[in-house]
């Protein structure tokens, strides 16, 4: 039986990768974005002293697991209530997306998501049997009600790739509309800790008042404190450099998330009890997220104005780990374009077909890559 799914896209960016990597400086990879710098000690020291692991883990993680990641809510996403019987770990964020429709079941149903989007959330919609639609505004998913509505719809915030994030309003009127219709909302926030708005930006999209930080989609502002039919799913990937370790969790509807564990149970879908133990570490530690953070800083600070000073344009990008750019041109020619340069990036037809001219530039190469990649733009701006 055929799923129809499309070719995978960074296997397409081989012909580019080849000319890039021909650049007499080398290749400046700059199309995925995976975390480079090294995994903090203090949850590669947890991950170890937990190698002895002999038993089955929990598939719902330990009581200390859910109770960290609750508290993580409170202190670091100004979400006070969160039950911890509502949190379940995930071998990664990227799983979850890519099976959440089919682990409730929506075969036959609609999964909404952002028409500008991270590919997972329509792939996933195909493996369960669902149609996708991909949309911009609530206006697109029309007056449907019942079975014509979508039963699920998927928020990105902040945005992969577009580095959108949306403020307190704008998620409940997501919220508001959903909950009229009986449709789930989850909301993939696995870039919230790297904020780059000022904070003139932050208080305007926290509505004036309260946490400013990335609004999550269990903000008692946008819910009030009602996580019935929510979701809301998170990563240490990005954040914590564990990539590598797959550790993630969803929280929010407890009872929609006893649905989930149930059938995980039976599929044997379990985070390994070392990165268990290494993702307690890290929900507990700020110190290394702020360090990351600054080192992020750094390097967007570096990346940005040469891409600028060299023609392009930047739009977005007010959060996360990407520059949504364009040239002006057609994006294959401009990654050909950066590629001659030594310079991979991602076409922004990656993440649907609205993506027009723009190109995802990532911003987690290490420092010296970063630095070349300012140098090569600045030799020779673009013209594609």
């Amino acid at each position: 039986m055929s799923l129809a799914l499309p070719d995978f896209p960074w296997d397409t960016l081989a012909g580019a990768k080849a000319r890039a990597g021909e650049h007499p400086g080398g290749i400046v990879d700059l199309s995925v974005g995976t975390p480079v710098d090294p995994t903090p000690q203090v949850i590669r020291d947890a991950l170890a002293q937990a190698s002895d692991a002999h038993g089955y883990p929990q598939t719902w993680g330990t009581p200390d697991l859910r109770e960290a990641a609750a508290a993580w809510f409170a202190r670091r996403r100004g979400v006070e209530g969160v039950d911890p019987d509502s949190v379940l770990p995930t071998i990664g964020s990227k799983e979850l997306v890519a099976w959440l429709p089919t682990l409730l079941g929506l075969r036959g149903r609609s999964v909404a998501f952002p028409a500008i989007a991270y590919p997972t959330y329509d792939v996933g919609a195909r493996l369960a049997g669902a149609t996708p639609v991909p949309f911009e505004g609530l206006t697109e998913l029309g007056p449907a009600t019942g079975a014509s509505a979508p039963a699920l719809i998927w928020v990105n915030s902040p945005s992969n790739p577009t580095g959108k994030v949306l403020g307190v309003a704008h998620l409940r009127k997501i919220v508001d509309w959903a909950r009229d219709r009986g449709a789930v909302v989850v909301s993939d926030e696995c870039y919230a800790e790297i904020d780059w708005r000022d904070e003139a930006e932050r208080l305007d999209q926290a509505g004036g008042s309260g946490f400013t930080g990335v609004p999550s989609l269990l903000d008692p502002r946008v819910c009030d404190g009602d996580h019935t039919g929510l979701l809301a799913c998170y990563s240490l990937s990005k954040q914590s450099n564990v990539a590598g370790y797959r550790a993630a969790f969803v929280a929010g509807d407890t009872e929609l998330v006893g649905q989930i564990l149930e059938v995980r149970k039976h599929a044997g879908m379990m985070m390994p009890w070392p990165v268990q133990r290494a993702m307690l570490a890290g929900l507990g530690d700020d110190a290394h997220v702020e360090a990351q953070l600054e080192l992020y800083r750094r390097r967007r600070e570096t990346l940005l104005p040469a891409i600028e000073a060299a023609g392009g344009r930047v739009d977005g990008s007010r959060a996360g780990l990407y520059l949504w750019t364009t040239f002006g041109a057609d994006a294959r020619a401009t990654v050909d374009a950066l590629a001659e340069r030594g310079i991979l990036v991602a076409p922004g037809s990656f993440y649907g077909t609205r993506s027009g001219e723009h190109v995802r530039i990532a911003i987690t190469a290490p420092d010296e890559r970063i630095e070349a990649a300012a140098q090569r733009l600045a030799e020779a701006p673009l013209s594609v």
